[in-house]
């Protein structure tokens, strides 16, 4: 006897966790270079200080953020991190969603079902392509499959059909949270690092203070800038992260909902048109 035929989706998903995980090792590197240089040659210019002299005043927001100190950088590379695997993601998701609305197609697959057109609802998953309409078809074809299954009572074969549509779901929808951890892990990392900005500058604001005789009001007024501008820096970081994360956990819902809907109106469909063999 001929061995089962592996599903054909398993090395390509496997290949796209590789390299999904390649992308993020060589993201997160690129963005903390990027950062590094985007601060020492683009803020740190002497034509954002007066006189052109770093040691002056800075004279733009560019200069005053540069004043911030060497934890700017590193919040900076969170940002940057942010705004990349944010568009990595996007994609990610979009292309799972197909090329057409996910509303639109599985009332058109519910309705297909319903006219006990499974031929038609199979079609309509290879136009919409992606990820809800590989699981969809997935279904479908165990569907077909399974109306041809002589040994097997109705019960079995839907049960046949549902675990079909968990098994494809599980080889698809982790992908789509692959790289959110990060995201989410940056919420609170660029707020920690930001607040050790705000440490390290009333540190100095501080040791200012104590210095004998009179402070100096240029130093103290740096070190405090210095400590507010990492606060801003952390918090603005983490904020994007945090809505960042809540719009792709939210679309990712969104998809999985679809899938749990359309994989019932299967399941469903099926029981109710074989009752009879009971």
């Amino acid at each position: 006897m001929a061995n089962a035929p592996t599903k054909p989706t398993t090395p390509v998903k496997k290949e796209s966790s590789s390299a999904s995980g390649a992308f993020a090792s060589l993201t997160i590197p690129i963005c903390i270079v990027v950062a590094i240089c985007i601060f020492i040659f683009i803020l740190g210019d002497g034509s954002h200080y007066k006189g052109g002299d770093p040691a002056n005043e800075p004279v733009d927001i560019y200069g005053t953020v540069h004043k911030g100190g060497v934890i700017v950088p590193l919040i900076m590379s969170y940002l940057l991190m942010v705004i990349t695997f944010s568009v990595e993601r996007m994609v990610v998701i979009n292309k799972a969603a197909g090329t057409g609305s996910v509303e639109a197609f599985v009332k058109r697959i519910q309705s297909f079902l319903n006219s006990g057109n499974i031929d038609a609802a199979s079609a309509e998953c290879d136009k919409q392509k992606g990820s809800v309409a590989n699981v969809i078809k997935s279904g479908l074809k165990k569907y077909r499959e399974m109306e041809l299954e002589p040994n097997l009572d109705v019960d079995q074969k839907t049960l046949a059909i549902q675990k079909d549509i968990e098994e494809a779901t599980a080889l698809e929808m982790p992908m789509l949270e692959q790289n959110l951890t990060i995201i989410a892990t940056l919420v609170s990392v660029g707020t920690l690092t930001g607040l050790l900005g705000t440490v390290i500058g009333m540190i100095g604001a501080f040791a200012t203070l104590a210095a004998s005789g009179a402070p100096n009001q240029a130093e103290l007024s740096s070190h405090i800038s210095e400590a507010l501008i990492n606060t801003a820096l952390g918090i603005g970081t983490s904020a994007i992260s945090i809505v960042m994360y809540n719009i792709f956990t939210s679309k990712i819902d969104k998809l999985t909902y679809a899938i749990d809907e359309t994989g019932f109106s299967i399941v469903q469909t099926f029981a109710a048109s074989h009752k009879n063999q009971r």
